[in-house]
């Protein structure tokens, strides 16, 4: 199986899928975050949810979903990741027990992060949701150091873009990350987990 696997990068802004269009691969991501993108009429956006190396692209086809995607699939920080064909997936879920039990537990991972990152939109500040998302990129990349636009934060969080330049700034002054033409760095991520609201700490820990 591992010899149909193919690994490459993937890009910030790049597409894996359009909202619709038909699931060839699952994609399993080694380092980056994949957003899963709704797009309004009105032009606005909003992140469903994020995958990082603890999970994949393509579980709503082992839960009966079809072949067509559900949501527009964004590269949001460079990474690298596997793609394996739904017909290799399939013959995996069909032969070996323990990779239906491992996708079935990400299902879980998912749908919990899913439902505390609903709670945190709704409750938390946008500063504090900011350092969530933050962090939990943090933790799926390889280096302090990654690519991500304020536009592209304020994309995936439904803000102003203006609010995450205000809220970046105000960071890097206190010491806690320094931002520079697209490339965030963290600088101390003890200060920045204390910024952050409860949330991070709950949705962290159903991924260990």
């Amino acid at each position: 199986m591992a010899s149909r696997i193919v690994t490459r990068p993937f890009g910030a802004g790049e597409v894996i899928y359009k909202d619709g269009g038909a699931f060839t691969h699952a994609v399993f991501p080694h380092a980056g975050v994949l957003s899963l993108m709704a797009y309004m009429g009105a032009g606005k956006s909003v992140e469903k949810a994020s995958i990082g190396l603890e999970g994949f692209l393509g579980f709503v086809m082992i839960m009966g979903g079809g072949d067509r995607a559900i949501s527009t699939s964004v590269g949001q920080v460079p990474g690298y990741a596997s793609w394996l064909s739904v017909a290799d997936l399939d013959e995996a879920l069909s032969e070996f027990i323990c990779v239906r039990e491992t996708m079935l537990r990400y299902g879980r991972l998912l749908i919990s992060q899913t439902m505390e990152a609903v709670a945190c939109n709704s409750l938390h500040s946008a500063e504090q949701r900011i350092v969530r998302w933050l962090l939990h990129a943090h933790d799926r990349v390889e280096s302090e150091r990654f690519a991500i636009t304020q536009q592209a934060i304020a994309e995936v969080l439904g803000l102003r873009r203006a609010t995450v330049s205000v809220t970046c700034s105000r960071l890097q002054e206190e010491g806690a990350l320094d931002y520079s033409r697209g490339i965030l760095t963290i600088v101390n991520r003890a200060l920045l987990e204390a910024r952050a609201c409860e949330c991070y700490q709950r949705i962290r820990r159903f991924a260990l």
